[in-house]
């Protein structure tokens, strides 16, 4: 068995020393929320590091919506769930689409619009709320999820076209031009060929659309403002409106919509490196 050298064990000392600290810096905030979660209103604000009599009443009131600021929880979080899945679902669309016609298909002018969607990000996308807002409201989309769903896309897509461009670009031409000779149709090629060799790519993109709409409260404070419509982020907000605001029930709604993300990306997580970065190296 071959043991580590000096330098093998400093570089994982200074990884250690690096990640440890960044380990605790990131979970430091979730335990916390967690500690509001399961402590009783009058222990809540008490500092310490565990509370003396845990409860999971917090979790019942949130679940039975018996709070005021709770009666449309579970209409809410429908809500932030069919946006982000809608939102996921026509992001990954249309930059399936986008990135096959640039790098397969080579359409002319591909290259001018891989720039012109990269060059949307040169505006912060908190710059583009009031414009965004005023456009819905020409078309009639104010307080309708498709506002919302459409802002999301629209902020989504530049960069998904731009990763599933950079990852198209890697599979070998040999492979359409085989299936060209054996008589598939651009349309089959499509699905028969690019879409199962750009599997992990589309996972990750699908998965950073969706948790950047799941996520998103600029846009829905903008554009949702009927209670019924709104998503749980914007009602969260809501939590701070009262001059004693319930923070035990906040963390814990807060604890539980933080649950979903997490849970998607363990499912997924190793297609989102790979997925991500393919591309970003030429071969």
């Amino acid at each position: 068995m071959k043991l580590p050298t000096l330098k093998e064990v400093g570089t994982e000392a200074k990884l250690l020393l690096i990640g440890i600290p960044v380990f605790i810096w990131t979970m430091v905030p979730i335990y916390h929320m967690f500690l509001f979660a399961i402590s009783p209103k009058e222990d809540a604000f008490s500092g310490k590091l565990w509370p003396d009599h845990p409860t999971l009443h917090n979790f019942h009131i949130v679940f039975y919506q018996e709070h005021y600021f709770l009666r449309d929880f579970w209409i809410q979080f429908w809500n932030s769930t069919v946006i982000a899945l809608s939102a996921g679902a026509l992001t990954l669309f249309i930059a399936t689409a986008a990135a096959f016609s640039i790098s397969r298909l080579r359409v002319p002018g591909g290259r001018w619009v891989m720039n012109l969607a990269l060059f949307t990000y040169f505006i912060p996308a908190a710059f583009l709320a009031v414009p965004m807002y005023r456009t819905m409201g020409n078309y009639g989309l104010l307080n309708n999820h498709w506002s919302l769903i459409l802002a999301m896309v629209t902020i989504a897509s530049p960069y998904a076209i731009w990763v599933l461009k950079q990852a198209s670009d890697k599979l070998p031409v040999e492979l359409d031009e085989a299936a060209t000779m054996d008589g598939a149709t651009t349309l089959q090629l499509f699905r028969l060929v690019y879409v199962p060799l750009m599997m992990p790519s589309l996972v990750a993109i699908g998965t950073y659309a969706v948790l950047l709409a799941w996520n998103e409260y600029l846009y829905a404070f903008l554009l949702l403002s009927k209670d019924t419509n709104i998503t749980l982020p914007v009602a969260l907000g809501n939590f701070l409106a009262a001059d004693d605001s319930p923070w035990e029930l906040l963390m814990t709604t807060g604890f539980i919509y933080a649950l979903p993300p997490a849970a998607i990306y363990y499912a997924f997580k190793r297609y989102m490196v790979g997925g991500l970065t393919a591309g970003a190296v030429k071969s």
